[in-house]
């Protein structure tokens, strides 16, 4: 049953990712971690900063190299 919710929030996180014209396939942690990783960006910087409450380097643990824009 955990792993069903784990799916179900990868694939909501996957969608909001899409509507924001990112790669369907790829979660909005990856796109952000991505994002600072080559600029500085305020909206990234907010926004891992909120998922590192959760998780330590959340974006940056998360990047996924075979998705999306290359790093």
């Amino acid at each position: 049953m955990k792993r069903y919710f784990w799916n179900i929030l990868v694939s909501i996180d996957q969608f909001f990712n899409t509507v924001f014209g990112g790669d369907p396939d790829e979660t909005i942690s990856s796109r952000m971690g991505k994002h600072l990783a080559k600029h500085d960006c305020p909206f990234c910087n907010l926004v891992c900063k909120f998922l590192n409450l959760f998780q330590k380097d959340h974006c940056v643990k998360s990047i996924e190299k075979d998705e999306g824009l290359p790093m």
